[in-house]
C-alpha cells in the first residue's frame, strides 16, 4: 500500500505491507524524536517488496527531498559486497577457502603471512587490521599502493589466533585477491557478476556520470559528557595503537570527494540505498536464488551464515565479536558501559554488515527476508545505533519473533 506522512523533517513515502506496519511507525519515529535528516529502508521475503520506505532530505539545508534514486556511501556495509566477490570465486572453485593467500598473491608471503589463508582474510583473523607505516597523500585512491604495502605489512598477532576487525584493511585484501584471479578490479568484478546481472544501484567505484545523486554525509557530533565505546578512547589516547592506526592512518582519504566516490575502497566507500542492499541479500535469505536464478549454491550460503570466530576481545573493536566467512553476526554488547553502541542484535540465522555511523543490510535464512537500511545523518559508534537498531526490533517483532538471553531474535 502506498503511503505519504508528513513530519517536521520532511514527507516520508513508500509502499508497507500492513504486516510492517509497525516498522512504518519506527521509521516515521526516527524523523520525530531521532532527528534523522535522510533515510531509505527495504525488506524484501524472497522476490517480493514487503517494505520500500524513504524520507527526509538529502541535506540538511532542505532543499533537496530524498527521492528513489538517492544514494549514499554505507562505510562497511561495502564489506558484504566485497565479501561476496570472494564467495563467487570461492563457490566456482576459482579459489580454495584453507589455501594460503600468497599461492594467489605471490608477493603476499613477506614478513611471515606464508600461512595466512583466505578464511583468515574474511573472518578477520589473520592479524593485518591496520599499516604502522605513514600511508601517502591519497593512499586510498592508489589501488596498487595500497597492496603493495600490505603485501610488505608484518601481522600484529600471530595470524589464526585472534579475531581483530579488519576495518579499512578488508577490502584491499579480499579484493586484491579477487582482482588476480579474476583479471577484473574489485569494483568491475562487482557489476559483472551482481550489480547488472542482479540490477543493484550499488556500487563499489561510482562513475562520475552517477556522482550527482550521493547525498553527502552528516558528521555526528558527541555531546559533553557522552561515553565513547573503549575502540574510541583507545585511538584517541594511544597514537601507535591499532585503532588509531586503522582510523587516522588514510593518507587524507575524506568520504564526501568526487575522487574517494570512483576509488574501489572495498572497506569502506560502497555507495547505494536500501533497495539495492535488501536485494544484495535477498538470495542468502534464500537458498542462493533470486527471480528464479541461482546465484549462490546452498552450500555457499550455509558457509556464508555460520558463525566462524565468537566472544573474546577483539583486537580492533575492543570488544567481543562474531563474524562468519565476510559477515558479522549478532552481536550483543549492551551488557558494557557503551554497550548501546558496540552492539548490532539480530536472528540466530542471519548475517550481514553494519556500517559506520548506522546503516545496514543483512540477510536472515530463518525468515527468508533481507534488509537494508541507509542514511545520511551518522550516530555514534561504527555499529548500529538506536535508529537502525529500533527498525531491525520491530521487524523481528512484527514477525513474532522475540529477543533471547542469548542475544539474538527467536520466534515465540
Amino acid at each position: 500500500m502506498q503511503r505519504e506522512i508528513w513530519t517536521e523533517n520532511g514527507l516520508i513515502q513508500g509502499t508497507c505491507v500492513s504486516e510492517c506496519e509497525p516498522v512504518l511507525d519506527a521509521f516515521v519515529e526516527n524523523f520525530r524524536s531521532s532527528a534523522e535528516v535522510g533515510a531509505d529502508l527495504c525488506i524484501m521475503r524472497g522476490d517480493n517488496t514487503m517494505v520500500n520506505l524513504r524520507g527526509g532530505y538529502q541535506s540538511q539545508r532542505e532543499d533537496r527531498p530524498w527521492s528513489t534514486d538517492t544514494l549514499c556511501v554505507v562505510h562497511s556495509c561495502t564489506k558484504a559486497a566485497t565479501a561476496l566477490c570472494a564467495h563467487r570465486l570461492l563457490d566456482q572453485g576459482d579459489i580454495l577457502l584453507h589455501e594460503p593467500v600468497a599461492s594467489y598473491w605471490p608477493e603476499f608471503v613477506q614478513n611471515g603471512k606464508e600461512k595466512i589463508t583466505i578464511a583468515m582474510l574474511l573472518n578477520h583473523t589473520a592479524g593485518l587490521p591496520a599499516l604502522r607505516s605513514s600511508l601517502k597523500t591519497g593512499a586510498y585512491l592508489d589501488w596498487h599502493y595500497m597492496v603493495e604495502q600490505l603485501a610488505a605489512e608484518e601481522p600484529f598477532w600471530e595470524p589464526g589466533t585472534r579475531q581483530g576487525y579488519h576495518m579499512t584493511t578488508f577490502g584491499w585484501l579480499v579484493g586484491e585477491v579477487v582482482r588476480r584471479v579474476s583479471g577484473q578490479s574489485l569494483g568491475a568484478f562487482f557489476r559483472t557478476h551482481f550489480g547488472e546481472p542482479m540490477g543493484l544501484d550499488f556500487w563499489i567505484g561510482l562513475p562520475v556520470s552517477e556522482h550527482g545523486r550521493v547525498s553527502r554525509l552528516h558528521r555526528w557530533k558527541p555531546e559533553r559528557g557522552f561515553q565513547h565505546a573503549p575502540f574510541t578512547r583507545q585511538l584517541l589516547a594511544a597514537p601507535k595503537s591499532i585503532q588509531a592506526l586503522a582510523y587516522f592512518n588514510n593518507g587524507g582519504y575524506k568520504t564526501d570527494s568526487k575522487e574517494s566516490y570512483q576509488c574501489e575502497f572495498g572497506a569502506g566507500g560502497g555507495i547505494g540505498n536500501a533497495r539495492a542492499l535488501a536485494r544484495l541479500y535477498a538470495p542468502l535469505a534464500n537458498k542462493g536464488i533470486l527471480d528464479g536464478a541461482r546465484v549462490f549454491s546452498e552450500d555457499q550460503v550455509e558457509l556464508m551464515s555460520a558463525t566462524e570466530v565468537a566472544g573474546g576481545q577483539d583486537m580492533t573493536l575492543l570488544m567481543p565479536s562474531r563474524f562468519s566467512y565476510g559477515f558479522m553476526k549478532s552481536m550483543d554488547n549492551r551488557y558494557r558501559p557503551a554497550g548501546h553502541i558496540e552492539s548490532c542484535i539480530l536472528g540466530a540465522s542471519a548475517f550481514g554488515h553494519a556500517g559506520a555511523g548506522g546503516s545496514l543490510g543483512f540477510a536472515d535464512v530463518e525468515l527468508g527476508i533481507s534488509f537494508g537500511y541507509v542514511m545520511n545523518k551518522m550516530g555514534p559508534g561504527i555499529l548500529l545505533n538506536e535508529r537502525g537498531q529500533q527498525l531491525v526490533n520491530t521487524t523481528y517483532e512484527s514477525m513474532g519473533y522475540r529477543l533471547s538471553p542469548n542475544g539474538h531474535w527467536v520466534r515465540r
